[in-house]
């Protein structure tokens, strides 16, 4: 979350669609009442970096579940508090039932995110939470119950401050491999004094300490034994960050689309790594050279929010990461053969987002309309500033971006939703179909208050199309695997993935918007290990489920009346 100050170039100015999708703030509606705690004066940075949503089906009943992180201040650390998270189990009708206890995943440690994947391939999403002092893995029972398997899956090991962690089956084994991103090495007995030196200063004004100035750790990642336990292999498969950056986020996904799984770690405030897959489980380190490891004038920037996705619908994955203020959202186009281009002022995203410190991001289609748009959350990290008067605001607005179809993109926030405008010190976000309707939802953590729960409204002359995918016999959850997508001429691709954003997760399923088309010409999936399945002539307005190997299936969905 480091400061770097840029040069503001021209923002493109695009002709609007025509018809703007909504997003409306249904949080009131859904029983949810959840609060992040939080220091009001935040006065070490371990105390601002929490937040992180998942969205994931725990129970298997078709609908989606919503767990939040939650984290002490110092003060009740030391006195040997702890800060209870929720998971929020879905009743089908547009509310959920806080479950937190019965499941048993209150107090897994001093929590910071958390990511999803089937570990031990028994069909089942287990939930990895990412802490100040390493990770707690729950086993998912089957009942409703979760057990932490932490010292007996040997992930016990992990003592570093862990972040935006994410599952991939970097070797193709078949069973989800864990890397986990490290921040500051920071010990609560020994922490910086608050404003004591020029690093804990921001614009003259006396702040918390850090990251700059304080050591990094290094990154870890765990090979999945296939029995249930991970063995630690970061240094032999060369991710291990013997520089030890601050890492705050990364992501699995094949950027090169060679049929290998290739790892980006977001860093804050120093250059992004860029892992490719060479094979027999060993990466090269090829950021640099790939265009991603600095802003187009060769700065580093804070490196916070992740997200990835074919917003130009031309078959290869970009990269949007959110960075601090009096910086800019950074948008890396994917030329194909592991080369980016930086096009975030061409893009039309670059000064929108230059006033504010930006967490978690996705690509999603707010409009069913076949194209990605993007959504950003604010939020600053010094309460100190709203007393400062330099114009700059510890809550701060969303951001919505939309798609233009021409490879670049629209701020329409004010026009999507007068919510979005509402300030807030916002960190997680995750995108889903939360009442299964055919529409995305977002669901926002704040670090301050209760969350948001965003329900996305659509064109409705458009269509859309939701897929499930099973791994068989392995990778149950199927992470990694691709959907391709053709529908009038125009093709889409889609990607199950753990982790994300920032400290989050969402959900698995692959929603497509369809625009006018009501029905798909050809449906692709292609399985981690080059196995491919295609269909014609899919109907849209559905959703469907696919078992490796198997047909696809159409699903319906009972609410409760």
């Amino acid at each position: 979350m480091l400061c770097a100050c840029l040069g503001r170039s021209q923002q493109v100015k695009e002709k609007p669609p025509a018809d703007y999708p909504k997003l409306q703030d249904i949080t009131a509606s859904t029983g949810i009442h959840f609060e992040h705690l939080s220091s009001p004066e935040q006065r070490y940075i371990v105390e601002s970096m929490s937040g992180g949503v998942v969205l994931f089906d725990y129970d298997g009943d078709g609908w989606l579940d919503i767990y939040f992180t939650n984290a002490p201040s110092v003060s009740m650390a030391l006195a040997g508090k702890k800060a209870k998270g929720a998971l929020y189990h879905n009743n089908h009708d547009g509310t959920f039932t806080d479950v937190t206890d019965k499941a048993g995943v209150g107090y897994p440690c001093w929590a910071m995110g958390a990511a999803v994947a089937d570990v031990t391939n028994d069909g089942r999403p287990d939930l990895l939470v990412s802490c100040f002092g390493g990770v707690v893995l729950y086993h998912n029972n089957g009942d409703g119950t979760f057990t932490d398997v932490t010292t007996k899956s040997r992930l016990s090991k992990d003592s570093g401050w862990a972040t935006g962690v994410a599952f991939g089956d970097y070797d193709g084994d078949g069973f989800p491999d864990l890397f986990v991103p490290h921040y500051v090495d920071l010990n609560l007995n020994d922490l910086p004094l608050f404003g004591s030196a020029k690093t804990c200063q921001y614009h003259e004004i006396a702040v918390q300490c850090g990251p700059r100035g304080l050591k990094g750790s290094s990154d870890s990642l765990y090979h999945n034994n296939g029995d249930g336990t991970f063995t630690e292999v970061a240094a032999q498969a060369g991710v291990e960050d013997h520089k030890r950056y601050f890492g705050l986020g990364a992501v699995w996904t094949d950027f090169d689309n060679d049929g290998k799984l290739d790892l980006f770690v977001a860093n804050d405030g120093e250059p992004n790594y860029l892992y490719r897959n060479e094979g027999e489980g060993h990466f090269e380190e090829t950021a640099s050279d790939a265009g991603v490891a600095f802003s187009e004038d060769g700065v580093e920037q804070a490196n916070m929010g992740l997200a990835v996705g074919d917003y130009e619908n031309k078959g290869r994955m970009s990269i949007a990461i959110s960075h601090f203020s009096d910086e800019y959202m950074a948008l890396y186009r994917n030329d194909g053969g592991m080369n980016f281009t930086d096009v975030s002022h061409s893009a039309g995203v670059a000064h929108a987002t230059e006033p504010y410190v930006g967490w978690g991001d996705a690509f999603l289609d707010l409009n069913n309309s076949g194209w990605l748009d993007l959504i950003l959350v604010n939020g600053h990290v010094y309460p100190q500033v709203d007393n400062a008067k330099l114009g700059i605001h510890y809550r701060e607005p969303k951001l919505v971006f939309l798609n233009a179809h021409n490879g670049t993109f629209r701020e329409a926030t004010a026009a999507v939703g007068d919510s979005l405008t509402i300030p807030q010190v916002g960190r997680g976000l995750a995108v889903g179909d939360l009442f299964n309707r055919g529409a995305l939802d977002v669901v926002v953590e704040n670090l301050t208050g209760g969350p948001q729960v965003l329900s996305s409204k659509p064109d409705p002359s458009h269509h859309w199309i939701s897929v499930e995918l099973e791994g068989a016999p392995r990778n149950r959850l199927a992470l990694n695997a691709r959907v391709r997508v053709t529908a009038n001429g125009q093709t889409q691709i889609g990607e199950v993935r753990s982790g994300g954003s920032y400290l989050s997760q969402n959900d698995l399923r692959l929603h497509f918007g369809l625009g006018t088309a009501k029905s798909i010409e050809t449906l692709e999936v292609l399985w981690p290990g080059g196995t491919t399945q295609v269909f014609h002539n899919v109907a849209g307005d559905r959703f469907y489920k696919l078992k490796q190997g198997g047909e696809l299936s159409p699903v319906t969905f009972a609410a409760k009346r």
